[in-house]
């Protein structure tokens, strides 16, 4: 006689209890927030609301496993502050935390600004909308500077019909696709007045706070050093003075600003050695930001705080 074995479908065990911490560790929560802390410097508010933010997350998906009621959170967000204090790069972590937790299935994210979405003529707009918001579902669309998508001052302008998409994408499709808006506060809270139906979709307003001078010299060091350069002790002093003088120019950008002063002290690094070696230069000589790289710049020699 055949004996058939039939294997019985087996009930899932829900857990009595379960460890947070380790849940933490296990889901490559823990490791995210570190590459926060390793690749931005301070933001002390916006990291300590994206570990808030990750603990919310992973409490609801505790009690969902635990059999209790629950609901997904909203997560669609608003990032405002200055340019360049570190909004895309969060936003990248932020989809990466997202992802690990099971909120959104791919942990992508797709950058745009209004260009990206709002075409220049009659049923154009929404073919572009509408492709973009397919290639960021199952992860996280950010845009930039999304108040210019609202231009009321221009009756041919297509901005609204962007607007009113995304709206119905971002209510009915909350859990495949979350939105970032991003930019300027004060421009963004006149974008939200304007536009009410986008801050009823948006729980989490994060601020980005400006660099202080301390903290840009910091990432001046940072990015040299991934470069493969460094400053000499002097050009630190000098460097430092840079920044000082550059804050109170127009156009600041904070990390962008920094990173353009260094493409241009390299730059003048380059000629001075190719100018004055009167032999072969080493690697130390080829790697190092001297004084001179760096108080020629016109933001000191003619802001009249350091002679050239």
């Amino acid at each position: 006689m055949t004996t058939t074995n039939v294997h019985l479908p087996v009930e899932e065990i829900v857990p009595t209890a379960i460890d947070l911490r380790r849940e933490f560790e296990e889901a490559g929560v823990a490791a995210i927030l570190g590459e926060l802390d390793r690749d931005l410097v301070g933001l002390a508010p916006v990291k300590r609301r994206i570990r808030e933010t990750a603990a919310l997350l992973l409490v609801e998906r505790a009690r969902a496993r635990l059999g209790l009621a629950h609901r997904a959170p909203t997560l669609h967000m608003s990032f405002t502050g200055n340019p360049g204090t570190g909004k895309t790069t969060v936003a990248e972590r932020m989809a990466s935390l997202l992802h690990r937790l099971g909120y959104v299935r791919k942990g992508h994210l797709v950058s745009v600004t209004r260009d990206d979405l709002v075409g220049q003529y009659i049923g154009h707009t929404a073919p572009k909308t509408k492709e973009v918001i397919k290639k960021a579902l199952g992860g996280v669309l950010f845009i930039d500077e999304a108040y210019y998508l609202y231009r009321p001052e221009n009756e041919r302008d297509y901005g609204q019909e962007a607007i009113e998409i995304l709206l119905q994408v971002m209510e009915n499709q909350r859990d495949d696709l979350v939105v970032i808006l991003a930019g300027y506060a004060d421009r963004m809270e006149k974008f939200f007045e304007s536009n009410p139906g986008f801050r009823s979709r948006i729980a989490h307003h994060i601020d980005f706070p400006d660099y202080g001078d301390d903290e840009l010299l910091e990432i001046a060091v940072r990015m040299l050093a991934g470069a493969g350069y460094r400053f000499s002790p002097a050009a630190v002093e000098a460097f430092r003075a840079y920044v000082a003088a550059r804050r109170t120019q127009p156009h600041f950008s904070n990390a962008r600003s920094i990173r353009n002063a260094l493409d241009r002290a390299r730059l003048r690094q380059a000629n001075r050695l190719f100018e004055e070696a009167a032999g072969p230069v080493g690697a130390d000589e080829l790697s190092t930001i001297e004084p001179d790289d760096i108080l020629k710049s016109r933001v000191l020699t003619q802001g009249g705080r350091i002679g050239g």
